[in-house]
C-alpha cells in the first residue's frame, strides 16, 4: 500500500513539474541584441545597384537608431526593412518574429531574403498592376467601362444600380455597395471574411446591394478586388496569378511566390499573395521609375502617372486619399512637404513610394489585425526614414 502511495505520488509530482514548464514556456520572451553597426548592403541582384546610406545623403545616424529600436521591439514585431534611394539599395536588415501565413500560425521565423511573408492587401496593388498591363495590352479595353461587360457568367446578378459599376470603380474602392470591412477579421458581421468562407466569392461580392451612387464614395472593399480578378481572368484567359507570374513577375525576375487560393479554387485577390521583401522592394521600383525595370516598360508611364494621383478623397482635407488600389498621403516632414503613395497590407506590410525624394521603402511585419499599435511601419517612415533624407 505505501508503494502505491509513492507511485501516485511521484505521478503528481512529475504532472505538476510539466505543467510548469509548460505554462512557463507560454510566457518566455525572446530577448534580442540591440546592439547593431550599419553594413553596405551586399549585392543581390544584377539588375540593383547596393551603396552606403551616406553617397545617397540618408543620415546614419538615425537609421541605425530606428534599428536599435526595432531590434528592442519598440517597434513591435518588425520583420524587414528596406531602402531604396536613386534606384541604389542602401540598407536592408531582417528581424526574426512571430509570423502566419493566411491566418495559421508559423510560430518564430528566423526572416531573411528568401522567406516568403504575407503581403495581405498589397496582394490589390498587385492586382492594380495586372490590369493596368491589360488595359496597355488592350486586353480591358477601358478602365471607364461596366464590369458587367466582363463577367459572362454573372450576368444574372446585374442590376439597374450595380450595372453603373465600373472597373474604375472598384480600382477606387468608390463602387458604392454595402460592405464592412471596419469589424475585426474573421467574425461573422466582416464582409470580406464572409465572401472567403462563400462557395461562390465573386457572387458573394455582386450581390451586395447599392448604398451609395457608384463615384461618389471611397468605401473600403476588398471584394472589388476580386471582381477585378475574375474580369482580368475572364477578358486573358489566365487566373490573376498566372497574368500575374506572366507578365509582371517574370520580367522583373520574381521566381518564387505563393498566391493563397479560397473556395472554389480561387486565387485571394485582395489578401494571399506570399512574396520575398525584396521582390516587393523591385515591385515599389517600378512606380519609381515610370514603370520601367531594367529598361523595359512593365506598366504604362501613363498607368503609373494616374496611380500617382488621388482619384478619390478618403477625408475632406483630401491630404488622405485613395488611387488605383494606392493609398496617397500628404505629409509634412520637418517643414517638408511630401507626397506618399503605399500598398499597405494587414500586420504592417508595407510598400512607402516618395517619387519627389526618389525613395522606395518596403516593410514587413507580423502585427495582424492589430490596429491600435503606436509605434508602426508609417512612424518609421515619417519619425526616421524621411527625416534621415537629407
Amino acid at each position: 500500500m505505501i508503494h502505491i502511495i509513492l507511485k501516485k505520488s511521484t505521478n503528481l509530482l512529475l504532472i505538476t513539474i510539466l505543467l510548469f514548464l509548460t505554462s512557463t514556456s507560454c510566457v518566455i520572451t525572446k530577448i534580442r541584441s540591440t546592439n547593431y553597426s550599419y553594413k553596405k548592403p551586399l549585392q543581390f541582384d544584377n539588375n540593383l545597384t547596393t551603396d552606403n546610406l551616406h553617397s545617397v545623403g540618408i543620415d546614419t545616424t538615425k537609421i541605425i537608431e530606428v534599428t536599435k529600436l526595432i531590434l528592442a521591439d519598440s517597434f513591435p514585431n518588425i520583420h524587414s526593412l528596406l531602402i531604396i534611394k536613386d534606384n541604389r539599395l542602401v540598407y536592408k536588415q531582417y528581424f526574426s518574429g512571430k509570423d502566419q501565413n493566411w491566418g495559421w500560425p508559423l510560430g518564430y521565423v528566423n526572416h531573411d531574403a528568401t522567406t516568403l511573408h504575407d503581403t495581405r492587401s498589397i496582394s490589390k496593388s498587385v492586382v492594380s498592376a495586372c490590369i493596368g498591363i491589360a488595359i496597355a495590352q488592350k486586353i480591358i479595353q477601358n478602365i471607364d467601362d461596366p464590369i458587367f461587360n466582363y463577367l459572362p457568367n454573372y450576368s444574372q446578378y446585374k442590376t439597374s444600380q450595380n450595372g453603373k459599376i465600373t472597373i474604375r470603380h472598384l480600382l477606387t474602392m468608390s463602387s458604392g455597395m454595402q460592405w464592412d470591412e471596419d469589424v475585426p477579421h474573421g467574425t461573422s458581421k466582416n464582409s470580406e471574411t464572409q465572401m472567403e468562407r462563400s462557395s461562390d466569392p465573386v457572387a458573394y461580392v455582386l450581390k451586395q446591394s447599392i448604398a451609395f451612387e457608384p463615384g461618389s464614395v471611397w468605401k473600403y472593399n476588398s471584394g472589388g478586388v476580386q471582381v477585378l480578378a475574375e474580369i482580368l481572368e475572364n477578358a486573358s484567359g489566365l487566373s490573376v496569378d498566372k497574368f500575374a507570374e506572366k507578365y509582371l513577375f517574370l520580367p522583373l525576375d520574381i521566381k518564387v511566390y505563393h498566391w493563397t487560393k479560397s473556395k472554389k479554387n480561387f486565387p485571394a485577390a485582395a489578401s494571399g499573395l506570399r512574396l520575398t521583401s525584396r521582390d516587393l522592394l523591385k515591385f515599389g521600383m517600378l512606380y519609381l521609375n515610370d514603370g520601367k525595370w531594367n529598361n523595359k516598360q512593365i506598366l504604362s508611364e501613363k498607368w503609373i502617372d494616374e496611380t500617382l494621383k488621388i482619384q478619390i478623397p478618403r477625408s475632406p482635407s483630401e491630404l488622405h486619399g485613395y488611387s488605383y488600389l494606392f493609398w496617397t498621403n500628404t505629409e509634412t516632414v520637418n517643414g517638408r512637404t511630401i507626397e506618399i503613395i503605399a500598398a499597405k497590407g494587414n500586420g504592417g506590410q508595407r510598400i512607402f513610394i516618395c517619387k519627389e525624394l526618389n525613395l522606395d521603402v518596403v516593410i514587413t511585419a507580423g502585427n495582424y489585425n492589430k490596429k491600435d499599435i503606436a509605434n508602426n511601419g508609417e512612424k518609421i517612415l515619417i519619425k526616421y526614414v524621411v527625416p534621415a533624407v537629407k
